[in-house]
């Protein structure tokens, strides 16, 4: 028999996508979030100022608005893979530093769990001073039940957009999908809300966002279904409270993540929601208590478990289309 066929095949070493989203989602449980030069926050000074030159009270204004600022994250993202295409070393480092940098799941986890700890110790003005990093609720008009509740639907939601999204679009995009997926999901939470000035003109922020979350929010909630024994909790009551209350909610992506997350915890999320543009009631979601602080630290715990099972899921999969 030819030698060739009895030496064992070379081992093949993770592709360069793959292996960036793992060091990039390392880096975020690290480092965390920049704290100086954040790339999203100057994208965010990008898109403010190119609002404050062209803004419109009309939809055609806000999709032009949406084109140009998705459009060019997503160039910038482009000519880095094409410049990089050559070296599977240069392909690798530059899908670690965008990942890091659209990542928010270990800041996330500290916001959330820094603001559990205010409650628990009854301070509510630094309780008050501290969601602000997490919603754009009216600090205000929450109590400590309320601020717990906000905080969990926070993290919740957050965590489909701020981790799960990312890896996911990163898996099948590359740097164009990590850039184009941040972007579009910045854009909404900046003009998506539906207040009098962003009704038109954050319309097409708001519509793409629910577009590219569509798949991310409902993986969230399958990941969520499987972690829920970790929690103490229940994989059919996290899939009934998502069948029953998710198309309730005014979020076609919020509801399946945040009714999951309810059911997983065997908390009850919704209700009464206000903000400083004006005051929701949203249906309940699930079917246990009022959420408490000490609800809101497993919720954190929850939020660090879909990051991790995201992480590894998107490493797979650009390893199994890289294997085709």
């Amino acid at each position: 028999m030819p030698r060739q066929l009895l030496s064992p095949s070379p081992r093949r070493s993770l592709s360069p996508r793959a292996a960036g989203l793992l060091l990039g989602a390392a880096a975020d449980a690290v480092f965390a979030d920049p704290a100086r030069c954040h790339p999203v926050a100057g994208f965010g000074r990008f898109a403010g100022w190119l609002e404050r030159r062209w803004y419109a009270d009309s939809r055609a204004a806000g999709v032009c608005h949406t084109t140009v600022c998705v459009g060019a994250a997503a160039g910038v993202g482009a000519v880095l893979a094409q410049l990089t295409r050559r070296s599977p070393a240069a392909q690798t480092v530059a899908v670690a530093a965008a990942t890091w940098a659209v990542l928010g799941g270990t800041s996330l986890a500290r916001e959330g769990a820094a603001l559990a700890g205010t409650l628990e110790t009854g301070q509510l003005p630094a309780a008050r001073a501290r969601i602000r990093h997490l919603c754009g609720r009216d600090p205000e008009a929450l109590d400590t039940a309320g601020m717990a509740r906000a905080g969990c639907e926070s993290v919740a939601e957050n965590t489909s957009d701020a981790v799960v999204g990312p890896l996911l679009w990163g898996a099948v995009a590359g740097l164009p999908g990590l850039l184009g997926y941040r972007a579009v999901n910045t854009l909404d939470a900046m003009v998506g809300y539906r207040s009098p000035r962003y009704r038109r003109f954050g319309w097409a922020a708001a519509r793409t966002d629910d577009l590219v979350n569509l798949v991310p929010a409902r993986l969230t909630a399958l990941i969520t279904l499987a972690a829920a024994p970790l929690l103490g909790g229940s994989p059919v009551a996290a899939a009934r409270a998502w069948r029953r209350d998710a198309a309730g909610h005014p979020s076609p992506n919020a509801g399946p993540v945040e009714a999951s997350a309810a059911g997983a915890l065997g908390i009850q999320l919704g209700g009464l929601t206000q903000y400083p543009h004006g005051v929701e009631l949203r249906p309940t979601l699930g079917d246990g208590p009022p959420p408490t602080p000490g609800d809101l630290r497993r919720m954190v715990r929850l939020s660090r478990l879909l990051g991790a099972a995201a992480t590894a899921l998107a490493a797979l999969a650009c390893e199994w289309y890289w294997s085709l």
